[in-house]
């Protein structure tokens, strides 16, 4: 109880009558509002009588919003039970710390933490600190905190993804300390090749796997890798396995620590059993795909085509366009494919090629164009994929000629229409759309149409019934 009272005696002056005694009205509001940020003089009823900033940060407009208010008037809903609770204790005396928050226009709240003491007369002095700086140190710790959760989110989702990826993959896969020669993982595959089951596996040596000139064999591949930071194989025999098999190192760092991934093939399969399943699947789903499906050589020649491209073309079998150049149906004229051909081996890939696709029959369609250069292939090839795109073309209205209404319409037609018909359609349109508007400004007067067009009455006419304008019958 002592220590209790002790306290309470350190919070407090130990005699504010004679060092504080001579203290005037102004001196008392200077200091009461250097050691505040904000302090506010209540009548009984709450009413703000005086207010004051300590802080030169704070907006100073708020004191004139604020005197002859309510306490409870001038803080969020949410803050006005707490300044009842204020008023109330501050009968008994100064009252503890309670934060209440004051609404700015144009901005966040205000956050002032408040304390009451009770002044001669029934008024209440409530004396506050800003908490800005706290509550955006709150608010930053609240967003590092979801950045976190998000972030772990997409770590959890990511080791998920490659755990199923390695358990699941056909391909013998092992992870191996650079350092100890330990075995950290180990997918089914790699126990299944190597006889082993996957918990006795992992965390094995792997040297534990080999034997004799094999280890040797292993041992100095693993320190060429490490010297050199360049992948390389070996062939080799592992305990307890009857073929040889191809062992391809290679070294990568996680968390300061060096690591082999080491993938085993058996000898004689270089893409292996369940490689060639895999390019059947592939070879099948491109055969079903909807869109067209393309491999050339480097000169444009056809090796192979999907059923969708054999319909696009209207060709009965793939015998037919084998050997065939692909300029033979895609392109507006050879220009097309030659420019095509030029990307391709430039670049490697083009995406959303427009063209147009002429079938056996003559008819043409408007297709867009994604294609890949394979130079690695055995023989290089280039890959065609053609997807039509008249659904997504504007329809034109029954009627209406082939002439654009804008200059991207204009440069679109280049290729498909000759610059001299292109020309004539231009300018039979722009000579219509010039006598529609003098016979619309003339009201249908043909004499003043002529004389606005610096035509002649009997060349006005002419045009008129090449143009189908007007009854002339």
């Amino acid at each position: 109880m002592q220590s209790v009272v002790s306290s309470e005696a350190d919070a407090r002056f130990r005699n504010p009558d004679q060092t504080l005694g001579d203290l005037d009205a102004d001196s008392a509001g200077a200091l009461i509002a250097a050691a505040s940020d904000v302090a506010l003089v209540l009548d009984g009823e709450g009413v703000v009588l005086d207010a004051a900033f300590g802080s030169g940060e704070l907006p100073h407009a708020l004191s004139a919003d604020w005197i002859g208010r309510r306490f409870g008037e001038i803080v969020t809903p949410e803050s006005r039970s707490k300044v009842e609770d204020l008023l109330r204790d501050s009968a008994a005396g100064p009252t503890r710390w309670r934060q209440l928050n004051h609404p700015i226009e144009d901005g966040p709240d205000l956050p002032i933490k408040y304390t009451a003491v009770p002044m001669s007369g029934g008024r209440v002095l409530a004396v506050g600190r800003e908490m800005r700086a706290l509550a955006a140190l709150q608010q930053r710790l609240v967003e590092t905190q979801l950045s976190l959760e998000r972030e772990y989110a997409r770590l959890r989702t990511a080791e998920t993804r490659y755990r199923l990826l390695f358990q699941i993959a056909a391909e013998a896969v092992l992870v191996v300390d650079a350092t100890s020669h330990k075995i950290v993982e180990a997918n089914p595959a790699a126990a299944k090749l190597l006889n082993v089951e996957v918990k006795r596996l992992t965390g094995a040596n792997l040297f534990k796997n080999f034997e004799g000139q094999n280890a040797q064999a292993l041992d100095q591949l693993l320190a060429r890798v490490r010297e050199t930071g360049r992948a390389g194989e070996e062939t080799l025999s592992a305990r307890g396995v009857d073929r040889p098999m191809t062992l391809s190192a290679t070294i990568f760092r996680q968390e300061s620590l060096s690591m082999f991934l080491l993938r085993i093939l058996p000898q004689g399969a270089p893409a292996g059993e369940n490689g060639r399943r895999d390019l059947r699947a592939m070879a099948s789903v491109v055969a079903h795909a909807p869109d067209g499906f393309v491999v050339t050589d480097y000169a444009g020649r056809i090796l192979s085509a999907n059923p969708a491209f054999l319909d696009m073309a209207q060709v009965a079998s793939e015998e037919q366009a084998l050997g065939e150049r692909l300029e033979r149906w895609l392109g507006r004229s050879g220009v097309d494919m030659n420019v095509l051909m030029a990307n391709l081996r430039e670049h490697g890939s083009i995406r959303l090629f427009a063209t147009t696709l002429r079938d056996d029959f003559g008819a043409d369609r408007e297709v867009e164009m994604s294609a890949a250069a394979a130079p690695d292939a055995d023989p290089p090839c280039l890959g065609f994929l053609i997807r039509g795109v008249e659904g997504r073309l504007p329809k034109e209205p029954a009627g209406e000629t082939l002439l654009p209404k804008s200059a991207e319409q204009l440069t679109n037609l280049v290729g498909r229409v000759p610059l001299k018909d292109l020309v004539q359609e231009t300018t039979d349109i722009i000579e219509r759309l010039c006598i529609e508007a003098a016979l619309r400004l003339t009201g249908d007067n043909r004499a003043s149409a002529a004389e606005m067009l610096g035509l002649s009455r009997q060349s006005l006419y002419v045009k008129l019934r090449r143009h189908g304008i007007g009854n002339l019958d």
